[in-house]
């Protein structure tokens, strides 16, 4: 592991002294918690949190929230926003953990969201202009699947969706595409939880939808270890390539924000923050998060999308880009493409191995490199 982790703790994010902003008492109809609440901006500059609230039977459903500065002051919808439809078995114990996305093209939102019946946990799409009525699409990916949102435009033509499936390889996040919203393929992991010790090693998801940077696709995740005392969940950052957003650029060694408070700490599921949401301030930098704290109330933590980006820079994992059939490449060409891998991958050229193992092109040093990174 990287010895910064050890050097210094810095706040990447700082909780709100008002926390929680939004518990079970405030709600207008008796319900047992209200926590992972999706998050938006809407045209007025008002602040939506389309919340998850679990009832007293046990089952979720999603109530709308509105605040004119986004902390307090919250006009809440007097029954159940978008709630469940018994009669589809994909939702018959209740719908989840929702993730907003505002689409341009379709000049709509969509969300996202856990739907949840006896096959186990799924993926389901809603697209809604105004938090009002729904055209909803289903479920979208089968289980067991969850923590899944849209990214804002299309990529090569193709719609994004990051989810995180749960397989016998494990629980990792993916990426599928679609060219409808209806229909999804080319699925292909892009960050894989660790194993052993790490803070992430037992399963990994999305938390709130990515943020588009210049630098790429800012995700922010939730990490899960095992303890002999229960799950503990905690928040790490990871950087995707703009383009090609399967490719992980940077990925942080250390957790960023975990369990501390005792609204963090004690509730209904204990050592959790869960985040679903957020919104960008108006400097284009201040990220606002709503996360759920154990699984009982809404709390918000604010950070900076600029001090995010430059901890992965000095946080990620030591590691070395590696390009393969070199002897593919004609020599004339070589010194312009080592420029484009370098320039695609934020490098120097020099930090890029160049290897072809057909010809025993620099193979010595691609094993000193990885005999290195095993030592550290």
């Amino acid at each position: 592991m990287s010895s910064t982790c050890f050097k210094h703790r810095e706040a990447i994010f700082t909780r709100h002294e008002k926390n929680p902003i939004l518990a079970a008492d405030d709600w207008p109809y008796p319900i047992n918690t209200v926590f992972n609440a999706a998050a938006t901006l809407l045209a007025d500059g008002s602040t939506l949190l389309l919340c998850r609230v679990e009832d007293r039977r046990g089952l979720s459903h999603l109530c709308a929230a509105r605040s004119a500065n986004g902390v307090d002051g919250w006009i809440i919808d007097p029954q159940p926003t978008l709630a469940p439809n018994p009669a589809k078995i994909a939702e018959e114990w209740g719908i989840e953990d929702p993730r907003i996305t505002f689409v341009s093209e379709l000049k709509k939102y969509a969300v996202v969201f856990t739907s949840y019946g006896r096959g186990g946990p799924g993926v389901s799409l809603a697209l809604t202009e105004d938090f009002q009525t729904f055209e909803r699409y289903g479920e979208i990916l089968p289980p067991e699947d969850k923590d899944a949102a849209l990214l804002p435009h299309r990529i090569g033509g193709h719609w994004a969706l990051i989810h995180r499936p749960i397989s016998p390889r494990g629980a990792h996040i993916w990426i599928s595409y679609s060219p409808d919203l209806r229909h999804w393929g080319s699925h292909t992991m892009i960050l894989e939880a660790r194993r052993g010790g790490w803070w992430d090693a037992h399963k990994i998801g999305l938390s709130p939808p990515p943020i588009e940077t210049d630098e790429g696709w800012l995700v922010i995740y939730h990490g899960v270890r095992t303890t002999s005392s229960g799950c503990l969940y905690r928040l790490g950052l990871a950087l995707f390539d703009r383009e090609s957003p399967e490719l992980c650029i940077r990925r942080g060694d250390c957790w960023v924000f975990g369990p501390e408070t005792p609204d963090e700490r004690f509730g209904d599921v204990a050592n959790v923050v869960f985040p679903c949401g957020q919104t960008i301030g108006a400097d284009g930098d201040t990220v606002n998060l709503y996360y759920g704290a154990a699984d009982t109330c809404i709390c918000l933590a604010r950070g900076s999308i600029r001090q995010m980006l430059d901890w992965l820079r000095a946080h990620e994992l030591p590691h070395t880009v590696v390009a393969t059939k070199w002897d593919k490449v004609k020599s004339s060409r070589r010194p312009t493409r080592k420029r484009e891998l370098a320039a695609g991958c934020q490098l120097d050229p020099g930090d890029i191995v160049y290897v072809s193992a057909a010809k025993n092109v620099n193979l010595d040093q691609l094993r000193s490199l990885v005999d290195l990174h095993l030592a550290r």
